[in-house]
């Protein structure tokens, strides 16, 4: 598929459906920071990357299943550091409040047999899908930095 290379943090905040406040205060305490380009300044913008809009998307579903920003960064630490570039073949389970992560079936149901109450399973895979649904959904903008021939995936 092809897809651009950046995004404005207008597009970003379009896309991944936060606030730009909520994108403003996680570049500034590096929760997830530009990696295209960073603000230098006023009137300078912020640049992100495919792979930004994916943690942005990834820390939005966790805000929204109720977890804690507090949570959410020790979450999305432990994601970057342990599982990488393998993200995508893990799913969380939410318990209430406590994040768990299952890296295959049998895990997963295991923790299912063992667990009581309502489980949230968020699956990081889709999470690719829905952001990239998002970008062909949107116009492209004018002078967007990328080039669209891009591919991804």
């Amino acid at each position: 598929m092809a897809l651009e290379t950046s995004f404005s943090g207008k597009r970003a905040i379009e896309i991944v459906g936060i606030t730009y406040r909520q994108l403003d205060y996680w570049a500034r305490t590096d929760l997830v920071r530009p990696s295209v380009a960073d603000a230098r300044g006023s009137g300078t913008r912020r640049s992100y990357s495919y792979t930004d809009l994916l943690k942005l998307k990834v820390i939005k579903a966790l805000l929204d299943a109720g977890l804690r920003l507090e949570t959410v960064r020790k979450v999305f630490a432990y994601i970057e550091d342990d599982l990488g570039q393998d993200v995508e073949s893990a799913n969380l389970v939410i318990h209430g409040t406590t994040p768990v992560l299952a890296r295959s079936g049998e895990e997963l149901i295991d923790l299912v047999q063992r667990g009581q109450g309502v489980l949230n399973v968020l699956p990081l895979a889709g999470i690719r899908d829905e952001v990239e649904a998002k970008i062909i959904e949107l116009p492209s903008v004018a002078g967007e930095a990328g080039s669209p021939e891009a591919s991804h995936g």
